[in-house]
Order: C-alpha cells, then sequence, then structure tokens
C-alpha cells in the first residue's frame, strides 16, 4: 500500500501532536502540508520538524489544491468542525479525520455521515482514550465479568482552567464553538461511560459557572441510569483552584471494583481482583493527549487495506454526541432526560457567525 499522504488544518497544540504521533508510522504515512490562519503556528511546526519537509499554507482551499493529498486532519475550534468537514467532503472529497468532539449538534454530525456515505468519502472520529492499554484491560474485564455484575459508575474530573486560559482565543468559554467543562474536558470520559458499561438510559444534570467568567459551564454534577440497571455519578470541573488533582473513572461491581486515573486515564489505580495488574497495564504519558492516537492511526490504516474493518462506526459516535447533549438539555430543562430520540441542547453548537468568521478561510 502507498503512503498516505496527509495534511493538517490548524496547527494548534494539538497537532503537533498528530505530527509526533505519525513519526512512529512514517513507513504508512507521508506528512504533506499545515494549514492555519496564523502562519507564525505553521513556521513553528515547520522549524521543529525540519527533516519531514512540511509545506505551510494560510488557506486549506490552496493547500488542497496544490497537494495531493489522501486524507485530511481537522484540527481547528470544535464549533468549526461541521463546518470545515462539510465543505471538504463537498468540494474537495477527501477523508477526515475528525478531532474532539466531531460536532457540536447531533444533526450537523448526522449530515456530515449522510453527504460522505454518498460521496464514498470516509470519517475516522477521534476518540484515542479508548485505545490506552488501561481502558483495553479494563474493557476486556467488564466483558468477561471480572468485576462481576456492574452496579456503580463514578466520573470525576477536578481540574484547574483559570480565566486566563479562556482568554486565550475569542472561541474558548462559548456555546457556540467550545461549549464548557463537560463538552471539552470531560467528553472522553463520559464516550468511556458508555464505551466501558453500555448504553444510558436517563441523566439529571446540574451545570453552574463557579470559577471564570465564560457563558458555559465550568462544573457540572449529573446522575446516571444505565439501562443495565446500573447507575452512575458524574462530577466534572475546571473550578479547582489551584492545580489539577483528579480525573478518574471507576466501576463497582458485584466482584470487586477498578478505577482509571492519571493525565489522560492511561493509569489502573485499583483492580481488586488482581492488583499486581494495576502496574503491568498502566502507562506513562509524558502529556495529555497520551498514545491512543497512535492506535488510531493503526486501525485507520488496518480499514485501508481491509474496508470491513471499521475504526469507530457512525452509530456509536453519534450515541456519545448524544450522551453529551442530554447534560445539557437535562440542565436546561431542569428535570431527568431520557436518551433515544437524537436530543439536541438549545445552546450547544448555536450559530455565531461573528466567531465563525475569524476561523473561516477564504474560497
Amino acid at each position: 500500500m502507498k503512503k498516505k499522504r496527509i495534511a493538517f488544518i490548524g496547527a494548534g497544540r494539538v497537532t503537533k501532536h498528530h505530527i509526533n504521533i505519525l513519526k512512529n508510522l512514517s513507513a504508512c504515512f507521508k506528512i504533506i502540508a499545515v494549514c492555519d490562519l496564523i502562519e507564525s503556528k505553521c513556521d513553528e511546526i515547520i522549524k521543529e520538524n525540519k527533516n519531514l519537509e512540511i509545506k505551510k499554507y494560510n488557506n486549506y482551499h490552496k493547500m488542497i489544491h496544490e497537494c495531493s493529498l489522501d486524507l485530511v486532519a481537522i484540527l481547528t475550534p470544535s464549533g468549526m468542525h461541521y463546518e470545515h468537514a462539510l465543505d471538504i467532503i463537498e468540494n474537495h472529497k477527501l477523508d477526515l479525520i475528525l478531532e474532539k468532539p466531531p460536532a457540536l449538534k447531533i444533526k450537523n454530525l448526522n449530515h456530515i455521515y449522510d453527504l460522505s456515505k454518498k460521496k464514498k468519502i470516509n470519517i475516522f472520529p477521534v476518540f484515542q482514550n479508548r485505545y490506552n492499554k488501561a481502558v483495553k484491560f479494563l474493557k476486556k474485564s467488564i466483558l468477561h465479568e471480572k468485576l462481576g455484575k456492574i452496579n456503580i459508575c463514578s466520573v470525576r474530573v477536578r481540574w484547574c482552567r483559570p480565566q486566563r486560559y479562556y482568554d486565550m482565543s475569542d472561541w474558548r468559554g462559548t456555546f457556540s464553538h467550545d461549549g464548557g467543562a463537560l463538552t471539552n474536558q470531560g467528553i472522553h470520559h463520559i464516550d468511556l461511560l458508555r464505551y466501558l458499561n453500555g448504553e444510558i438510559k436517563s441523566v439529571r444534570a446540574i451545570m453552574r459557572t463557579l470559577g471564570s467568567k465564560i457563558e458555559v459551564e465550568d462544573t457540572v454534577l449529573a446522575t446516571l441510569t444505565f439501562k443495565n440497571g446500573s447507575v452512575g455519578n458524574l462530577e466534572i470541573t475546571t473550578a479547582a483552584r489551584p492545580n489539577d488533582f483528579e480525573a478518574s473513572i471507576s466501576f463497582l461491581g458485584s466482584k470487586g471494583m477498578a478505577q482509571l486515573g492519571g493525565k489522560a486515564v492511561n493509569n489502573l489505580e485499583i483492580y481488586t481482583p488482581d492488583p499486581k495488574m494495576c502496574k503491568k497495564q498502566s502507562e506513562n504519558f509524558p502529556i495529555v493527549y497520551g498514545f491512543g492516537h497512535l492506535e488510531l492511526y493503526k486501525k485507520i490504516l488496518k480499514f485501508y487495506k481491509n474496508k470491513k474493518l471499521k475504526v469507530i462506526q457512525r452509530s456509536d459516535c453519534i450515541k456519545t454526541l448524544e450522551l453529551l447533549n442530554s447534560f445539557y438539555v437535562s440542565s436546561e430543562l431542569n428535570k431527568e432526560i431520557l436518551l433515544g430520540r437524537n436530543l439536541q441542547s438549545k445552546n450547544l453548537g448555536r450559530k455565531d457567525d461573528k466567531i465563525s468568521k475569524l476561523y473561516r478561510y477564504k474560497k
């Protein structure tokens, strides 16, 4: 198989991580270009990767026209994923990697998938923590009932994001382009609730803004009921001060308990069926993104070799986005919400053309 030629739209911190990951797969991927409206960001990446001969652009339309590409990774602000993906599918017909969350509105994500199917385009959403060593081990353990019947699931993310974090960019802390602590920082943990313990029946959430002057929540508390009969609780905040303290997800079963923690659920902190597995099934992550992106790209390669091997199914991706929206809907309506109706928050992903113009590439 020929090397897959890839380019990046957006040149932020996560783009640097994608590029560093792909250095491990240089026999299979060739990084062609990086594009950002702020060219100095591209210059920084090129300077750090001189041996890769990466081209820079400030307009992705020109980049795609001039470069022969197989795949484009959209690493722009969350609220721009839909617009950028839609344009590339309609006008450039390239396969897409969509960073988290792939879209903010369910109808937009469905539109992306519908159009990509019509145009025969492949969509690869990023939920990299599913590929962590500890997560894969716990997934297998739960499937084989090593913990027995799961009774209680708990998520706790207690992180610090001061006002200066939100002031870094116009899109941060907005309903239109970011979402709050749940959407930006908590998306992977709520995805793992589904991935590890099955579908959720209902949620009841309270959202507050306690630590910063932003329009979105920086704190959410919620209870969940699962279709398998278990219950859950969730606490996610960026209002912890003065530092990050915890990011964990735990499962209490009829035979034992397991807990994942670390920077990015990379450590198996508790595993009562066999405590020795904690060290064996944990990884040391130097940065918060971890190593899951490497496994994602390996799965993408396997997909290209065998189209029957899906990376993440459309329905799987949609259900995580619906779960995300259900917390907002519950808070907005101040009541328990049943899932399964393509729930959509009235606030999350709402239009704000003033901000969109700041991140829009002219044709």
